[in-house]
């Protein structure tokens, strides 16, 4: 009998703690690894939908997480629901069924694989929990699991959804179905749970379109709208609430992006979808009864591609504002009475991004949760009681981080060697050193994501805690800065997009911020694959590197049979935007740090985890075979059960330290 993954805790462990009091004194002890990489203290806040009381994860004393609970009137006490069975589950979402009930994701980093959760739920008294979906591959449904959950708990081709906002017992999850080939998902269809008895029923009647990746809920939990991938080729379809048919309203291929992408709703026929204006993506209405799409964009974000989240009222249903990302984070609000509030709020809580978060009963709710950052300041939580205008201090992610002691961060554009403008994100140290000083180029996986924003960031903020300048840069190929910077990248790995790498680091070095002499580079997955390439080809520029989870074989990309990429990926995504493995071999050849090994002259830490499917481990133990012979700097670290992402927290710990150590060594003398 297995040991279940949440149990009751039928103690509080931890108390609240009250928001930043103070700076620090810049000369304490530098925060060790822990403080950054720890697991947050407070994470996945959230407020029930009449905002009476609030969830969260906390950090127990010995290390695993709980999920804890308490009233959001000023003398609320935290009481604590259930606790993960050690250290190696961790909560990776919460969420309210009602306002007498919760949700919970699990991680279990034992058994799950890399993109299973289990499903929890359970009162708000700790009373009535359910396992309702399980994140093992190895569970069968006909099997009991545990001392009292029977086999109507669902396998792990059932996936949380959202919460449905009708006051019932029920959630929204998907049912995925898997091919034979690749073990990919072919499609998905959505259900109702109810998360006392545990029964399934349909979410909808009538068919759905093929290969279908993702569901668009009206507010009544009404399917309206789903996009599909299918033979490289993206459609977005819809149905009218009362109809059982889909009518397909956009259709392109994937890699060249659709006319829109759906985003939310407002109301029962208001759609805002993302498109195109003027190189960059903006938001529109897109009218459902006529099918068509407003002339001109509800919102601009002028120099960045729209991305944001909406804030609704539930019970009416309609926006009341937007959460955008630019540089950095910030708030636009529609309506009035929230706009007031940000403004007492921003006077209480200066210096800091202010994000506020309303209960499902937006308008009608005693409080707003506030999250609080900036570039020096991790997350912290607050309430903010409406009736007295007061803050009510919940807790921080980290902390035993001191603002005082982290470097400050400032976005800018540099020229590219081809004169492009290139977005980058600088973090100078708190140190108040003159001069120039060691540097690190940190890359971005992905690549085609946006890799940073203004807000503390744990790497940036480590690098910088230890004296290092960061240069964070947002390379042609990565998003977020119009449609044409973007496709700038495609097929340019180990071309223009590297260029843009060392072209960074000099640029920091005409700046009079960074020494020529002590520049490192380093990153992860494509970031990993870059570093290798900006050693072997900008020898003069990098002097180390750290690449983890790194890709050092294009070829193998495509051909490896560990690797977990789809069939589409292969035969049309990839081939867009990193190159054909058959008409552009000679290139591959050229832009593979594995063909180019005896070239790595610099020191250089290789890690990687031995589970990884999205770059497998041979990519690792190949490279390492090839330059141990005629480089004797070179180290490769193993990690056993770990994946692309990693996910222990003694493999992070264990990691960054040896990152401080070997930077220490090679950069700082």
């Amino acid at each position: 009998m297995r040991r279940p993954l949440l149990t009751p805790l039928f103690h509080v462990v931890v108390a609240c703690v009250a928001m930043l009091t103070g700076p620090a004194r810049a000369a304490a002890p530098l925060p060790p690894v822990a403080a950054f990489f720890g697991t947050p203290h407070f994470s996945h806040v959230k407020l029930s939908p009449d905002g009476r009381h609030v969830a969260m994860a906390i950090l127990l004393p010995d290390g695993s997480q709980g999920i804890a609970v308490r009233g959001t009137e000023a003398d609320g006490k935290l009481g604590a629901l259930a606790r993960v069975d050690g250290v190696d589950v961790g909560i990776s979402a919460i969420d309210w069924v009602n306002n007498g009930r919760l949700t919970y994701l699990l991680k279990d980093l034992r058994r799950n694989a890399d993109t299973q959760r289990d499903v929890f739920a359970v009162d708000i008294d700790g009373k009535n929990l359910r396992h309702l979906i399980s994140g093992d591959w190895r569970f069968k449904p006909d099997a009991p699991i545990g001392s009292t959950i029977s086999s109507r708990m669902l396998p792990p081709g059932y996936v949380y959804v959202d919460r449905i906002n009708d006051g019932s017992d029920d959630i929204l999850i998907a049912k995925v179905s898997w091919n034979n080939v690749d073990i990919a998902s072919n499609s998905s269809r959505l259900h109702r749970l109810n998360t006392r008895t545990q029964r399934i029923r349909p979410a909808f009647e009538g068919s759905q379109p093929p290969a279908v990746r993702s569901w668009l809920n009206d507010y009544d939990a009404v399917p309206r709208v789903v996009t599909s991938e299918l033979k490289g080729r993206c459609s977005t379809w819809y149905r009218k609430p009362d109809d059982t048919s889909w009518t397909e309203i956009d259709s392109a291929a994937c890699a060249e992006g659709k006319a829109f992408q759906p985003q939310f709703f407002d109301g029962s026929d208001s759609l805002y979808v993302e498109a195109n204006y003027k190189g960059y993506d903006a938001l529109y209405r897109y009218d459902l009864n006529t099918l068509t799409r407003d002339a001109q964009p509800v919102v601009e974000t002028v120099g960045f591609d729209f991305q944001g989240s909406p804030v609704v009222d539930m019970t009416s249903k309609r926006l009341l504002g937007l959460h955008l990302t630019t540089d950095a984070n910030t708030t636009v609000w529609f309506n009035p009475v929230l706009k007031a509030e940000q403004a007492k709020i921003d006077a209480l809580l200066s210096g800091s991004i202010n994000t506020i978060s309303c209960a499902a009963d937006c308008l009608a709710a005693p409080v707003l949760l506030v999250t609080r950052e900036n570039d020096r300041l991790p997350t912290e939580y607050a309430l903010y009681v409406r009736a007295t205008g007061k803050l009510l201090g919940l807790g921080s992610s980290h902390p035993d981080i001191k603002p005082a002691q982290m470097g400050q961060r400032s976005f800018h554009h540099y020229p590219a060697r081809d004169g492009r403008k290139i977005p980058v994100y600088v973090t100078t140290p708190a140190d108040g050193a003159a001069g120039p000083r060691p540097a690190v180029v940190l890359v971005h996986g992905g690549p085609t994501v946006r890799g940073s924003s203004w807000e503390w960031d744990d790497e940036a903020a480590f690098l910088a805690s230890r004296g290092y300048l960061v240069i964070q840069p947002e390379f042609r190929g990565s998003t977020g800065f119009g449609s044409d910077h973007t496709t700038a990248g495609y097929r340019q790995w180990g071309g223009t997009m590297q260029d843009d790498l060392a072209d960074a680091a000099q640029w920091a070095v005409k700046q009079g911020w960074a020494d020529a002499r002590r520049i490192g580079i380093m990153g992860a997955s494509y970031g990993g694959y870059a570093t290798l390439m900006g050693l072997i080809k900008d020898p003069a520029i990098f002097r180390a590197g750290v690449a983890w989870s790194g890709v050092t074989d294009l070829q193998l990309l495509f051909t490896s049979l560990q690797s977990d990429a789809t069939e589409d990926a292969l035969d049309y995504g990839m081939r867009a935007t990193i190159g054909d493995p058959e008409r552009d071999a000679a290139l591959f050849r050229t832009n593979s740090p594995l063909r180019r090994a005896a070239e790595l002259k610099q020191p250089l830490l290789l890690a990687h985890g031995i589970d990884d499917l999205r770059v497998p481990i041979q990519h690792a133990s190949d490279f390492y075979g090839a330059v141990k012979a005629h480089n004797k700097q070179v180290q490769l670290v193993t990690y056993d059960d770990e994946q692309h992402t990693w996910r222990k927290q003694q493999t992070i710990l264990d990691f960054w330290q040896r990152v401080d150590t070997f930077l220490d060594t090679n950069l700082k003398h």
